[in-house]
C-alpha cells in the first residue's frame, strides 16, 4: 500500500512586491500554522518515508516547519521544481515516477493543482484546500506507477481552522 500526504503551503507574504512569486516567504499566519499542522500530524503518528517540497520558498518553509514537528530531518527534505504550480495531470505523472521503496510520501505544493489532483485521485470533490491544509490518501498498490485517477481512498483532511482533537 502507498500513502500520500498532500500539503498545500502555508500562508505566504505579499509584503515585498519586488520578490518573484517563487521567492515569497511565509507570513506571520503561515509561520504559526505550519508548526501547528506538524503537531497534528505528529499526534496522528505520521512520519512519512520521504518529504518532497516544491522549489518555492513558501512551500519549502512549510515543509521545514512540519518536518521539525514530526521529527523528520530537514536535510532529508527533497526539492522538486516539478511541483511548483503543477497541474493535476503533471502531479500524477510525477507521482508515478517516484521510487517504490518509499511507501509514504508527503509532498508540499500549490493550488489549484493540489486540490484538483486530490479530487481526481480520490473523487473527494473538495472546492479548495486552504493554505496549510493536509489531505491523506491511501492507494492499494505497491507501485507508484499504478497511482491514477480514481485509485485513491481519502484517509483524512485537516486544515488550520478546523477544530482539532487528537481523536479525529
Amino acid at each position: 500500500m502507498k500513502t500520500l500526504y498532500m500539503v498545500r503551503h502555508a500562508k505566504s507574504s505579499w509584503d515585498d512586491m519586488s520578490l518573484s512569486d517563487h521567492d515569497r516567504p511565509l507570513n506571520g499566519r503561515g509561520e504559526k500554522n505550519a508548526p501547528e499542522m506538524g503537531r497534528r500530524l505528529k499526534d496522528r503518528g505520521i512520519l512519512p518515508d520521504l518529504l518532497i517540497s516544491s522549489s518555492a520558498v513558501r512551500a519549502y518553509e512549510t515543509a521545514r516547519k512540519i518536518a521539525k514537528e514530526i521529527g523528520y530531518l530537514e536535510n532529508r527534505i527533497a526539492n522538486s521544481k516539478n511541483l511548483y504550480h503543477a497541474d493535476e495531470e503533471d502531479i500524477i505523472r510525477w507521482l508515478q515516477e517516484q521510487e517504490d521503496k518509499n511507501n509514504s510520501l508527503m509532498i508540499f505544493g500549490h493550488n489549484p493543482g493540489f486540490t484538483e489532483c486530490v479530487n481526481l485521485l480520490s473523487g473527494a470533490g473538495f472546492y479548495n484546500i486552504p493554505t496549510c491544509g493536509v489531505v491523506a490518501m491511501a492507494f492499494e498498490t505497491e507501485l507508484w506507477s499504478e497511482v491514477k485517477a480514481g485509485t485513491g481512498t481519502l484517509i483524512f483532511y485537516d486544515y488550520p481552522k478546523k477544530p482539532w482533537s487528537s481523536k479525529t
